[in-house]
């Protein structure tokens, strides 16, 4: 039955509307944060919290970056690519397996591994931390990798699983036919294919590990091992915060995140429609 002209119009006007609501929804933080990092301590306790700054004054900036600022980030950047790859890399093999392969047991260890998803990783940490100090890798970034691949897993060999079952079996047999054995078949075939699905998780796993706190909290200790959303002690004491110094830090610790947002977001939309429609 065709809409009436009084729904049409009302659809016309609301969507817009509620697009500039969540525009501003999201924006309005992230302008406040901006703002206020250019504001000295003494400005951001006079003033009002939504006044502009007096002056573009870089002084929090210099502060932050010649502090330990670089090395939690240079630390951030090591755990962050290695902890992706591996996430790759193994997801892509385990969804191979799960989505071509009949063996045993294939349904039952899938819906094993994506009931992890449910999992609160929170539980997780006293025994995480019990084995990183058994192992010797407490207050490495090594004693990070570990655990951020494990809870990386299960959502990523979903979203590959489902990819990977809706490549045409053709180009399968068709790779069987000209002698490759399953590795072959894996690196030549369906690798190179679900070149969207790995971007998928390699932008999403990147962005929840880049702000990833509790795991850096409890596993390091040191500024020389410890990740950047840890900065932000560095400028809180006791009783008191420098809050225009902290927004300093998350700005900064944010641009990163923005910038692979912007040129990834239709890599995460195109990959999570590709796994998600029947061929």
């Amino acid at each position: 039955m065709a809409s009436s002209p009084v729904a049409r119009a009302t659809g016309r006007v609301a969507v817009p509307v509620l697009g500039l609501f969540w525009l501003a929804v999201t924006t309005v933080p992230f302008l406040f944060m901006v703002m206020t990092s250019f504001k000295s301590q003494q400005e951001s306790f006079s003033s009002s919290v939504w006044a502009l700054p007096e002056a573009l004054d870089l002084v929090n900036y210099r502060s932050v970056l010649e502090g330990p600022f670089l090395t939690y980030f240079k630390n951030s950047v090591m755990v962050v690519v290695i902890s992706v790859i591996l996430i790759m890399l193994i997801s892509a093999m385990a969804a191979f397996a799960f989505a071509r392969m009949r063996f045993r047991f294939n349904e039952a260890l899938f819906g094993l591994i994506v009931a992890g998803m449910i999992v609160p990783i929170h539980i997780t940490l006293v025994p995480i931390y019990l084995m990183t100090r058994q192992m010797g890798l407490y207050d490495s970034q090594f004693a990070l990798i570990g655990p951020y691949v494990a809870t990386s897993l299960p959502i990523s060999v979903f979203i590959l699983t489902e990819f990977m079952r809706q490549i045409p079996k053709e180009l399968e047999e068709a790779a069987r036919l000209d002698g490759c054995g399953p590795f072959a078949i894996f690196f030549k075939v369906f690798l190179p294919l679900s070149g969207p699905g790995l971007s998928t998780i390699a932008i999403y796993n990147g962005i929840m590990l880049w702000n990833e706190f509790i795991f850096a909290y409890v596993l390091t200790s040191s500024t020389g091992t410890r990740t950047l959303p840890l900065a932000i002690w560095d400028y809180q004491g006791q009783y008191t915060s420098n809050i225009p110094a902290i927004l300093t830090v998350v700005t900064l610790t944010s641009l990163p995140l923005v910038v692979a947002y912007a040129f990834g977001q239709e890599k995460i939309v195109k990959g999570m429609m590709a796994g998600s429609l029947k061929g």
